[in-house]
């Protein structure tokens, strides 16, 4: 078994790493504290052809895969989560339904301008009453003059208020079967379309520097070639590119943890108590260690998700679960660093404090962990025996 990354993900991964030591690390405070996306550095990844790592070259990506990118997401997340988190939103859910079921004129359109970074690409699922029951969505969308006329909101949604939005692709409910149950349909709507509405930036409790808002759709027209993939078909689409968003998420939340670590290590080595450093507590000693070990067992599972999906393997149950631990230990890597920190942990001024508090939404983002565990628990129920 080699698990050995291949030289060009370690060549990617240092890119990035420099990357974000000279454009990321030096900022990112200041972006949350001011809750500002800054879309001149995203513009700047994508000059180093870093917004289109799933996407194929034909439609100006790299095509790297995905253990690649979980190699990208480390440094990146490592640096500033909020960037991390809009660039994972961009990368997955934002252009991959495109790069699955688009026309070849819709790519063309849409998905080279994502995948250059030209533009920065946006998800509309979640709802004021529907989140985790993805089929509870009550935005609607009929048939009306050569197109397609939409109803409703969404919420909570990333990227699609930044000065460098292409527009937003949405679920929505297009009728119903001869059984009475719903229809759905995958739609984009560009930026600046009449009837559609971006809402105020949203004041979150972490992730400040992302841009997140509530979208309105008022008789919002839009024509007929902005159906993306199959009528009817929306829901499942959506279903198939998650997988690779939860794989997404689930770097991110490694790339917390392991921040944390180096974090805690760091004050450690230099912070004395009783006329010592605190590595030469043994309490201490014990949460480096466990953050340390835990965090290399979500590595694991994170890769191996990754693998999967790269050599074309069924990867949804890996990639639940990779998320699901993965965002776990980030919330508890996060704590227990914050405590080897003491109060200087608590001033919003360090750095641990602000990954503390992007720690959380890592187990309700891309599907709560709740969600994730039923995914698990159906698939080994239901798997054959050995």
């Amino acid at each position: 078994m080699d698990l050995e990354l291949p030289t060009e993900t370690l060549e990617l991964q240092a890119l990035c790493r420099s990357f974000a030591e000279k454009e990321i690390e030096p900022h990112a405070a200041f972006w949350s504290e001011e809750e500002r996306f800054p879309s001149e550095v995203f513009t700047k990844m994508g000059e180093l052809n870093l917004n289109g790592l799933l996407i194929p070259e034909e439609y100006g990506g790299m095509d790297v895969g995905y253990v690649s990118y979980v190699a990208a997401m480390e440094a990146i997340g490592g640096a500033d989560q909020s960037l991390g988190a809009a660039w994972n939103a961009h990368s997955t859910i934002g252009s991959l339904p495109l790069l699955a079921f688009g026309t070849e004129k819709q790519k063309q359109d849409w998905l080279v301008p994502l995948a250059t970074g030209a533009k920065i690409g946006a998800f509309g699922l979640t709802e004021p009453t529907a989140g985790s029951d993805a089929a509870g969505i009550r935005t609607t969308a009929r048939e009306d003059g050569g197109g397609w006329v939409v109803n409703g909101g969404k919420m909570f949604i990333t990227n699609a208020g930044t000065d460098i939005s292409i527009g937003v692709t949405i679920l929505a409910v297009t009728g119903k079967n001869d059984d009475g149950s719903k229809r759905y349909g995958t739609f984009f709507v560009p930026t600046g379309t009449e009837g559609y509405t971006v809402g105020k930036s949203l004041h979150k409790l972490g992730w400040h520097a992302m841009d997140t808002r509530e979208l309105v759709f008022d008789n919002c027209w839009i024509p007929a070639e902005n159906l993306i993939g199959e009528e009817g078909n929306g829901l499942r689409q959506f279903l198939d590119v998650l997988d690779g968003g939860r794989i997404s998420v689930a770097a991110l939340a490694l790339s917390l943890a392991q921040t944390a670590l180096e974090l805690a290590i760091d004050h450690a080595r230099n912070r004395e108590q009783f006329g010592s450093p605190l590595t030469k507590f043994q309490a201490v000693q014990h949460k480096i260690a466990d953050m340390a070990t835990e965090i290399e067992a979500a590595r694991s599972l994170v890769y191996r998700a990754a693998w999967l999906a790269d050599n074309k393997k069924p990867f949804g149950q890996a990639a639940a679960m990779a998320k699901v631990y993965a965002s776990e230990v980030a919330n508890r890597a996060a704590s227990s660093s914050l405590q080897i920190h003491g109060g200087y942990g608590y001033i919003r001024e360090s750095k641990i404090s602000r990954f503390y508090a992007d720690a959380k939404i890592l187990e309700i983002g891309e599907g709560t962990n709740e969600i994730q565990r039923n995914v698990i628990a159906r698939n080994v129920i239901n798997a054959k025996r050995r």
